[in-house]
């Protein structure tokens, strides 16, 4: 039996704890810091996700077999190699990999010589030159913060005005904090966005079930970015072309310049997808388990996670054949009112008890805390409602009939959620 350990305190987090504690092999898991959810099935650790000495301490002295790194700060700032130097196993990329996603300007870079269809780009880090840039530009136009900003760090400029402030906010005002140092101006890229996340080992790797997430506030994709506002799986965007596509002309490619480039990447990669008439086009890489996609394939994989993770540890993920159930999956987020800009935490939340872990939909909490005999909200995406079962509609329906059993003040969820499958009859908003 195996001591496990999870780093980070979203969703995300949840849902890994969640697909782990349902592993025969597992004995017991902790969470740093975790929330309100992973405290019913893990123990919560109160450390910053961030002190990998404090971290690895308390991994030597409880005895942790593996280790799993949710959010992408740690991975970037290197926890992996901390944890490598000190003998104790984890899941993840190392820091020259981790990369791919810490620099925009980097990942650009590689895709440019690996060929990888992506937008057309150029990087800035002098604001003055980024507007000289624009002004030639057609919109819309995309502008993104180089570093890491939490999936809030892209702005869609519709015309030069929106792009100047963009630049402005990112750059001069440095509202990203370090991200903002450089910026990358990329062509805006029509079509539907979709994910691939890929489990990798350095010399094989595996993609899992495609998803689609809506990043938006508003209904109808509208409105600034977020986390992600639900997603589903799996996307029928991604059909068996498009995925040789993928294949092809992404994964191949990539992982053939990071291996001749001594570049071992280990755990899970995140391919952000444009897919326009059955041509797929790289928006972004990210080096760990997507949110929400994490908590919609996740309930679809029939494997034991952590086996995968050891087979990944060991250079052996060709021993294995990934399995998933043949069914559909969707995640619809309840975020606070007012995210994602200012919000009100401490919002009593109710209606939890009509879940279980084993009940179909159940819940996955990310911005919550346990206080006073009561869970409260503790961040803006605060829950997410996930639904498994045969059809699209099933798991629309499920989701949203079970949503309404949840309340805080001034909550909001898109009603939305999977507009673009065919077929699916949406509720009306209420």
């Amino acid at each position: 039996m195996k001591n496990i350990l999870i780093v980070g305190s979203g969703g995300r987090e949840h849902a890994l704890a969640k697909k782990l504690n349902e592993s025969s092999r597992v004995a017991e898991i902790y969470v740093i810091p975790g929330n309100a959810g992973t405290a019913k099935i893990a123990e919560n650790v109160n450390l910053d996700p961030l002190n990998f000495k404090q971290i690895a301490d308390f991994a030597k002295q409880n005895n942790i077999d593996m280790t799993f790194v949710g959010p992408e700060k740690p991975l970037v700032e290197g926890i992996v190699d901390y944890f490598q130097q000190r003998n104790l196993k984890i899941f993840g990329p190392n820091k020259k990999a981790a990369r791919l996603e810490g620099s925009k300007v980097y990942a650009k870079k590689v895709m440019e010589n690996c060929k990888i269809p992506t937008a057309k780009f150029a990087t800035f880090s002098n604001s003055e030159q980024a507007l000289a840039f624009l002004k030639d530009c057609s919109f819309p136009t995309v502008i993104k913060a180089e570093g890491l900003a939490a999936g809030k760090g892209v702005i869609i400029a519709e015309d030069f005005k929106e792009a100047e402030a963009a630049i402005n906010k990112i750059m001069e005002d440095r509202y990203f904090g370090e991200a903002g140092q450089r910026v990358v101006i990329e062509e805006y890229l029509k079509g539907q966005e979709a994910t691939v996340m890929v489990f990798a080992d350095g010399k094989t790797y595996y993609p899992m079930l495609s998803a689609q997430d809506h990043k938006q506030i508003g209904e109808g994709d509208t409105g600034p970015n977020t986390g992600g506002m639900g997603a589903y799986a799996p996307t029928p965007l991604v059909d068996s072309e498009v995925q040789s596509k993928v294949d092809r002309q992404i994964l191949k490619p990539l992982f053939n310049y990071l291996n001749t480039h001594g570049i071992n990447f280990k755990g899970v990669l995140f391919v952000g997808l444009m897919i326009e008439n059955k041509e797929p086009k790289v928006l972004e890489f990210n080096v760990r388990f997507g949110d929400p996609e994490a908590q919609v394939v996740l309930p679809l994989l029939e494997n034991d996670l952590l086996v995968i993770a050891e087979k990944i540890e060991k250079q052996e993920l060709s021993e294995l054949e990934l399995k998933w159930k043949d069914q559909k999956s969707m995640a619809v987020i309840m975020a606070s009112g007012g995210y994602p800009v200012e919000y009100e935490k401490k919002k009593t939340i109710s209606g939890l008890d009509n879940f279980s872990d084993s009940s179909n939909p159940f819940v996955i909490q990310a911005g919550t805390k346990y206080e006073d005999n009561k869970i409260l909200t503790n961040g803006g995406r605060v829950l997410a409602v996930v639904a498994t079962g045969d059809t699209y509609q099933d798991v629309y329906d499920n989701c949203y009939h079970n949503i309404k059993k949840i309340n805080f003040e001034n909550a909001y969820y898109r009603k939305d959620i999977g507009r673009r499958i065919k077929g699916v009859k949406l509720l009306e908003n209420e």
